[in-house]
C-alpha cells in the first residue's frame, strides 16, 4: 500500500533476438555504424510502449549473441503497467519490428522474438497476471547506474534532435513540386532523423473511443455519397494536396483509431521529415488504411478533412468540381 508514483521502482531485462538468419543484431550494435540506429528503434519501440519517451530507462545493451539483452528500469508503477500491456498485445515488438526496417533501410520488417525476464522470474509465462508481473519487477531493483555509452547515445540524440529544429520550418515549406512516389527508397542510416518521440500503444484503445459504425452513405455538402474504402487514389491525392495540415487531418482521425494515438503522429513527422510532407503524410494514411480495414472509409478521411477547413480537398476525393459548391 506504501508504494507510491515517488517510491515506485522496479528493473526488468529485455531480450531481442531476429529469426532471421540475415540479420544478427548483435552484431549490428556492435558496429559502430550502425549501433546508433538500432539504439533509435529500441528508444523510439520502448517510447511506444508506454506512450512517452521518458516511461522507461535503458541502463545498458549487452550483446549476447544471438540476442540483444537490454536492462531497463522503471521509476512509475504505471508506465510498467503500460509497458507490460504492450509487450503482452505485442504493440512492442511490432513497434521494433517497423523502427529497424526504417532505421536499417531495409526493405521488410524484421522478424522478432523478444523474452521478458525481472531476476530468475520469467515474465512471458505470467504476462496476463498483470499484477504479479508488476510485482516481479518491483522486486528487483536496478543494480547499476545508466551506461556511459547509453548515456552519450542519448544525448548525441537529443543534440540532434535539438539541431532539427533550425531546420524544421524549411522542411515544412519546402514541398517537392513532383512529389516521391510512395515506395520512394527508405533514408539511409545516416541520413534519419533521430526523433525520440511512435505506434501506437494499444492501451490508448477505449471501447467508447469507437466511432460508431459507418452507413453505405453519407451527406457533405447537401449531396449523398457511397461511403466507400479509401482507394489508392484517394491515397495519393491525399498526401499530394493535404501539405502542412496532414498532421492536423491525423488528430482527427485518432478517434478510434489505435495505430495513431500519441505520440505516434509525432513520430511519422520525425522519422519521415527528410522525405518531406506528401512521405509523411503518405505514410500518415497508410497507417490508418492498415490499422482500420474495412472501417478506413472515405466518410472518415472527408470528415476529418472537413473538420480541418480542407473542403477543396474533400471534394477532390469526391469527384465533385472545383467550385461547385452549391448543388
Amino acid at each position: 500500500m506504501g508504494e507510491s508514483h515517488a517510491t515506485w521502482m522496479g528493473s526488468a531485462y529485455l531480450f531481442v533476438q531476429s529469426t532471421s538468419e540475415n540479420i544478427l543484431l548483435s552484431k549490428l550494435y556492435g558496429n559502430p555504424q550502425r549501433k546508433p540506429n538500432v539504439f533509435k528503434a529500441l528508444k523510439l519501440a520502448l517510447a511506444d510502449s508506454t506512450g512517452s519517451f521518458n516511461g522507461v530507462d535503458m541502463l545498458k545493451v549487452y550483446c549476447s549473441d544471438p540476442q540483444l539483452i537490454v536492462q531497463l528500469k522503471f521509476s512509475v508503477k504505471e508506465n510498467c503497467r503500460r509497458f507490460l500491456q504492450s509487450y503482452r498485445e505485442g504493440v512492442l515488438r511490432d513497434a521494433l519490428q517497423r523502427h529497424l526496417q526504417v532505421f536499417l533501410a531495409l526493405n521488410s520488417l524484421v522478424p522478432l522474438q523478444t523474452e521478458l525476464k525481472a531476476g530468475v522470474e520469467k515474465l512471458d509465462a505470467m504476462i496476463r497476471e498483470e499484477e504479479r508481473c508488476l510485482e516481479c519487477i518491483f522486486g528487483e531493483k536496478p543494480n547499476r547506474l545508466r551506461d556511459e555509452e547509453i548515456a552519450e547515445l542519448e544525448e548525441s540524440l537529443k543534440n540532434l534532435n535539438f539541431s532539427r529544429g533550425e531546420n524544421s520550418e524549411k522542411s515544412c515549406s519546402s514541398l517537392d513540386s513532383s512529389p516521391q512516389s510512395p515506395s520512394s527508397s527508405l533514408p539511409s542510416l545516416n541520413s534519419l532523423p533521430s526523433s525520440l518521440k511512435s505506434p501506437p500503444p494499444s492501451y490508448h484503445f477505449v471501447e467508447n473511443s469507437r466511432p460508431p459504425p459507418q452507413s453505405d452513405t453519407f451527406t457533405f455538402q447537401g449531396q449523398q455519397f457511397v461511403n466507400r474504402r479509401i482507394t489508392s487514389g484517394d491515397h495519393q491525392k491525399f498526401a499530394k494536396l493535404v501539405s502542412k495540415k496532414w498532421k492536423q487531418v491525423g488528430r482527427s482521425l485518432q478517434v478510434g483509431c489505435r495505430a495513431l494515438q500519441d505520440p505516434a503522429i509525432d513520430n511519422l513527422a520525425l522519422e519521415y521529415e527528410r522525405e518531406g510532407l506528401y512521405e509523411q503524410a503518405y505514410q500518415l494514411l497508410r497507417r490508418f488504411i492498415e490499422s482500420e480495414g474495412k472501417r478506413a472509409t472515405i466518410q472518415r478521411l472527408v470528415a476529418a478533412l472537413e473538420e480541418n477547413g480542407l473542403i477543396s480537398l474533400a471534394e477532390e476525393l469526391l469527384g465533385i468540381p472545383q467550385g461547385d459548391n452549391n448543388s
